[in-house]
């Protein structure tokens, strides 16, 4: 099931990043996505925003989350898989 997602480091000693892309696999317990950013390393933290609409939609749902695995996919890409370590909170941003 594909749906847009938001992504940031929510370490802030990590190098700043925001990447909008597609999940390729979304469960209660964590998403799956296709990037070519090399930023991503098992045992990062982010904020994860999905389903995500828009700057402050009062659709958007934040998760913390931690990369549990990084597949290369060749071409440039990886694959994320990010396991949720909170519950949904709905954020205005």
């Amino acid at each position: 099931m594909k749906q847009t997602l938001r992504v940031r480091p929510s370490n802030p000693k990590d190098t700043p990043f925001e990447e909008i892309g597609a999940t390729k696999d979304v469960s209660q317990d964590g998403v799956y996505f296709v990037t070519q950013r090399d930023a991503y390393c098992e045992g990062m933290r982010l904020h994860v925003t999905v389903p995500y609409h828009a700057p402050f939609s009062q659709q958007n749902y934040e998760y913390l989350g931690q990369v549990v695995r990084v597949d290369d996919l060749g071409t440039n890409e990886r694959g994320i898989a990010i396991r949720f370590l909170s519950s949904a909170n709905k954020k205005s941003a």
